[in-house]
């Protein structure tokens, strides 16, 4: 396990920074109101859910030192921010979306791939790919441009 980050550090989701602090733009800035205004809002949300059949899109909730168990995988899904390849599901990579790294599909027969003439090119990629699947290799398409 790592240490959690303190204030002003990069990261790359909420569970990287200390408790009191959140991840946002790849910084970890102080919960708003976390002082005394947090008990108040867990309570209504739990009795708004007791008394109404209401589907809400945010909802504050309360930090946790855990991740909580999913009951479908632990690994990230499509879109989910990743260190590295085994963060994400299978059929998927850990590869670089603008600043980030995201679960992108490993592309299949037919998808536009990038073919790297030299080695550490993957580095100057801002919206990288992911390799080939299994038995497949990315070739140049012979015919009409």
């Amino acid at each position: 396990c790592l240490s959690c980050r303190k204030r002003r550090k990069r990261c790359l989701r909420d569970a990287m920074c200390c408790p009191g602090n959140h991840c946002s733009n790849g910084l970890c800035l102080p919960n708003e109101g976390e002082a005394g205004h947090h008990a108040e809002i867990e309570e209504t949300i739990i009795e708004s859910f007791a008394h109404e059949d209401h589907h809400f899109t945010m909802e504050p909730h309360p930090r946790r030192t855990t991740m909580p168990t999913k009951p479908h995988s632990d690994k990230g899904q499509e879109g989910d921010v990743c260190l590295r390849s085994s963060d994400c599901s299978e059929g998927l990579c850990c590869a670089r979306h603008f600043w980030s790294k995201i679960c992108k599909p490993v592309l299949k027969e037919g998808q536009v791939c990038t073919k790297h003439k030299r080695k550490g090119t993957h580095g100057l990629e801002i919206f990288q790919r992911c390799d080939c699947g299994d038995g497949l290799a990315c070739r140049t398409q012979k015919g009409e441009h």
